[in-house]
């Protein structure tokens, strides 16, 4: 994969410092620029937007989910890994539908946050052992009786674009697997997310476990 330009904002300059320092092993990530809260990100974003953002949610001013919300309204083709300290299934679930691509916790060594940027540029989410869980619990609670009025209909085909997003396939992968070229299966992608409200495809991901969309 070539190169991959990412920016971070977190209002502790001693953290950013040490998740930089922390990734330059890996020689095709490059940090392009650092923020101290969510109007200085935005605020950078205006002159060079990077691939990615790793994004803190507590911070003076903007806070992260605010900027999340207005990264994916104003720049829809930056990807954003939270990385944070809350571990609150309540900020997963809200971030993951309003254009979060991943969430990670402070404590992900630079391994993961490395693993999440290069799931994140080819699949356009990371779904960790964490949002997983959150994934498992939102899906168990709602198995509930079916409603005339709130079903979701979805076609076989989309059903099984869906399947193969949630097994971590590519749009190319799961083209060559349904025999269908891959603007198609982007076709379909964007087609469910305009009709669910959804900002990406993490969004969709998280949205088809939550609904049960899939068996």
């Amino acid at each position: 994969m070539s190169n991959i330009s990412v920016g971070i904002a977190d209002d502790h300059k001693i953290f950013r410092k040490g998740v930089i320092l922390s990734l330059r092993p890996y020689t095709n990530i490059s940090f392009i620029f650092e923020a101290e809260n969510g109007d200085d990100l935005l605020e950078k974003l205006q002159g060079e937007q990077p691939d990615i953002v790793l994004l803190d949610l507590r911070m003076p001013g903007k806070d992260g989910i605010e900027t999340t919300k207005e990264i994916s309204k104003r720049f829809p083709n930056i990807r954003i890994l939270i990385l944070t300290m809350y571990e609150d299934e309540r900020f997963v679930s809200h971030l993951m539908e309003n254009g979060a691509n991943g969430y990670l916790l402070k404590n992900a060594d630079p391994a993961e946050i490395k693993k999440a940027i290069m799931e994140v540029m080819a699949r356009g989410y990371y779904l960790n052992n964490f949002v997983n869980r959150v994934l498992l619990k939102k899906s168990a609670k709602n198995k509930t009786i079916p409603s005339l009025n709130t079903e979701i209909n979805i076609s076989e085909k989309e059903k099984e674009v869906i399947r193969l997003l949630c097994l971590e396939f590519t749009a190319s992968e799961i083209a060559q697997k349904m025999e269908i070229s891959a603007r198609t299966v982007e076709s379909i992608k964007d087609r469910l997310m305009e009709r669910f409200g959804l900002k990406n495809t993490a969004g969709l991901v998280f949205y088809a476990v939550k609904n049960n969309l899939i068996d």
